[in-house]
C-alpha cells in the first residue's frame, strides 16, 4: 500500500515557520471552519477575525489543489483506483500548538479543545471531499500527531512555570480522535515519529491505521505495535528516508526491513500484504522535488514487491 502525498505541493511549504511543526499548524489554518489563525512570536494563535494569515493559506490551498488537480490529469489518474492521501494535524497537536489570546495553549481550555476539534474535522471533511470530487479518485485522510505523547504525559509546557499544562486524559484524547474519523467518512491513519507512541489510546481508538518510524521502536513499543495489527489496523513503516541519503537503498533492502519487522512480531509473511503499508519515514515536506520523486518511486516499488510475493523476501 502506498498514496501519493499533497502536502509535499510547494505553497503548502511557504507559510512562516516559527518553531517546531509550525509550518504544518499554519497550513491547518486553510482547513478550519469558523476559525481564523494569525501569527505570534512563537507560532500561531486562534484570531477574532480571519486576516491576511488565514487568507494567504487558503489561497495557496487553493492553488495547490488547482495544481494537483492539473498534474493527476496530465498523468492519466482522474477516474482511477490510485488513492491519494491528504494531511492535517490530528485534534490534539494542533490544540497544542495553537495559542489563545491569552498566549496559553489551546489545549488548556476545554472549550477551546473541543471547538478546535470540531473545526479541524469538518474542514478536513470538507477539504477530503472536494479533492476525491476534483480527481475522481479515492482519498484517505492522515492526522499528524507529534505532541500527542507529551500531551498525555503533562510534558507540555506552559506559558510560566506557575502555569503547568495538565495531561490530556486518554479517554478524551480517543474521544477527539475519534470524532475527526467519524467526520472525514474515509479510513483514517495516525501518524506521529517518536519512541513513546500511545499504542493504549489508539488501540482503543476508531483510526484505521498508524504510521510509524520503527528505526526508534523499543521492544515494549514492538509488543505494542504487535497488539495493534492483532486488532486487525494497518501499520504504515515508515522506512523510506524523508531526505536524500548519501547512499540510497534499494527497494529489495527495504523490502527486507519491513519482512524483519514482521517476523520479530511473530506474524506470518502474508502480513505484509495484508497488514502493512510502506511510507516515508516523517513525511516529505522538507525534502527536495528532486528527492520527493524518488522517494514516492522508491516507496512503490517496495509496496509491490510486498503485495506480489511477501514469502519471497
Amino acid at each position: 500500500m502506498v498514496v501519493g502525498e499533497l502536502h509535499s505541493l510547494p505553497h503548502l511549504v511557504e507559510l512562516p515557520a516559527r518553531g517546531v511543526g509550525a509550518d504544518m499548524i499554519g497550513r491547518a489554518g486553510a482547513l478550519l471552519v469558523d476559525i481564523a489563525i494569525d501569527t505570534t512570536p512563537r507560532g500561531y494563535r486562534i484570531a477574532a477575525r480571519p486576516g491576511a494569515v488565514s487568507r494567504r493559506a487558503r489561497s495557496f490551498l487553493g492553488e495547490d489543489i488547482d495544481a494537483l488537480e492539473e498534474a493527476w490529469e496530465r498523468a492519466g489518474l482522474r477516474g482511477g483506483d490510485r488513492t491519494l492521501k491528504v494531511q492535517a494535524p490530528g485534534p490534539v497537536t494542533l490544540a497544542a500548538q495553537l495559542e489563545l489570546a491569552s498566549g496559553h495553549r489551546a489545549i488548556t481550555d476545554a472549550g477551546a479543545l473541543r471547538d478546535v476539534t470540531a473545526s479541524l474535522a469538518e474542514g478536513v471533511a470538507l477539504h477530503r471531499a472536494e479533492v476525491a470530487r476534483r480527481l475522481e479518485s479515492p482519498v484517505v485522510v492522515q492526522f499528524d500527531e507529534p505532541s500527542l505523547p507529551a500531551a498525555l504525559a503533562g510534558r507540555l509546557t506552559g506559558v510560566t512555570a506557575l502555569t503547568p499544562v495538565h495531561p490530556v486524559d486518554d479517554t478524551m484524547a480517543v474521544d477527539l480522535l475519534d470524532e475527526c474519523v467519524a467526520a472525514v467518512g474515509c479510513e483514517a491513519a495516525v501518524h506521529g515519529c517518536t519512541a513513546d507512541v500511545p499504542w493504549e489510546v489508539l488501540r482503543r481508538s476508531k483510526v484505521h491505521a498508524i504510521g510509524i518510524d520503527p528505526s526508534v521502536l523499543d521492544q515494549s513499543s514492538l509488543d505494542g505495535l504487535a497488539e495493534l495489527v492483532d486488532s486487525g489496523r494497518t501499520v504504515m513503516l515508515g522506512i523510506v528516508p524523508s531526505a536524500a541519503p548519501e547512499r540510497t537503498p534499494s527497494a529489495e533492502q527495504l523490502a527486507e526491513k519491513a519482512a524483519a519487522l514482521t517476523d520479530r512480531l511473530g506474524f506470518a509473511r502474508a502480513a505484509l500484504a495484508e497488514r502493512v503499508g510502506v511510507t516515508p519515514t516523517c513525511g516529505l515536506a522538507g525534502a527536495t522535488i528532486e528527492w520527493a520523486r524518488a522517494a514516492i518511486e522508491l516507496t512503490q516499488k517496495v509496496a509491490d514487491g510486498l503485495s506480489a510475493d511477501p514469502r519471497a523476501i
